[in-house]
């Protein structure tokens, strides 16, 4: 398995590689506008620069996350990548205000379309370019447990889907003559890039109050202290938040009165290394009690 070191590194890198792919997108995506003329590719074109924008600040959240705990931060820097994914969703939001924007503006007074095979190419190939990175972000972000690659992927993802929308629209508007298509579409990608916002910012504010894991991995959890506990009598108070690639696991231990500090312990130290082995990224802390000490709440049998 590699260590958490070099998968902080290979984030890193796979963020330059967004700003990167970005940079192409926006590059190919305005010259599709210029060439055309068109709002809608200029609405495509709009939300590139959000991309480009919002992998710069995934990578500086990435390099920031990758601190080690000090003395004002005893717990990491990890959330630093929620508040990039917030930003994120933040910026998606402006890009979406602009495009409504524009496309009053050319509601009001229609642009006609010129050169639509060559913008149609130009824009073809960006959202090939986009969808391929997308995925690969996206399954980056999951395996490594990286909410700002994924909250980039997936945002990436919703600009593939709408710049086939666009190219459809579009190519619907060249071919009958349809001018108001055009920012009728415009409107259409501020929508659902304002949905995408707004889906972004919520996913990352759940992991800045702490939400717990899901009912998937608080089973995985139960379980590994179940199958290691052996000595200890029950577990209690089990609780779970998680911030970015780190998972926060606390409980209560409750061992037989008579037993000796050092038996305890070598058990708390099973238990540590079975989460860790269970949880990547796990960080464990365990409360003992004897047992007529014991105040249960949601008690596992051991």
């Amino acid at each position: 398995m590699p260590s958490s070191r070099s998968a902080l590194d290979r984030t890193g890198r796979v963020a330059i590689g967004s700003i990167a792919v970005a940079a192409a997108v926006l590059g190919l995506k305005y010259a599709a506008y210029l060439t055309t003329g068109s709002v809608a590719l200029y609405s495509d074109a709009l939300e590139s620069i959000v991309n480009v924008l919002t992998g710069m600040v995934a990578l500086a959240a990435i390099l920031v996350s990758a601190r080690p705990p000090d003395k004002n931060h005893p717990f990491g820097h990890t959330k630093a990548e929620y508040v990039s994914a917030v930003i994120e969703g933040a910026l998606i939001i402006v890009a979406s205000l602009l495009i409504f924007r524009e496309a009053y503006e050319a509601l009001i007074e229609p642009r006609p379309l010129k050169d639509v095979a060559q913008g149609l190419g130009l824009n073809g190939l960006a959202t090939a370019l986009n969808g391929l990175w997308s995925w690969f972000l996206i399954s980056r972000g999951r395996a490594w447990r990286s909410p700002a690659l994924a909250a980039d992927g997936w945002h990436l993802l919703t600009d593939v889907a709408t710049s086939i929308g666009v190219f459809v629209g579009f190519a619907l508007a060249a071919v009958t003559g349809w001018t108001i298509l055009d920012p009728v579409i415009a409107i259409a990608v501020a929508i659902n890039i304002l949905w995408a916002g707004y889906r972004i910012t919520l996913s990352s504010m759940s992991g800045l109050m702490d939400e717990s894991v899901d009912a998937e991995i608080q089973e995985r959890i139960r379980h590994a202290i179940k199958a290691s506990g052996e000595g200890a009598l029950e577990a209690h108070d089990i609780r779970t938040r998680r911030a970015a690639r780190a998972t926060f696991i606390e409980f209560h231990l409750v061992v037989p009165g008579a037993m000796t500090v050092e038996a305890a312990h070598a058990i708390c130290d099973r238990l540590e290394a079975a989460l860790e082995a269970e949880i990547e990224g796990s960080e464990v802390v365990i409360h003992v009690e004897p047992e007529h000490k014991a105040k249960r709440k949601g008690a596992l049998r051991l």
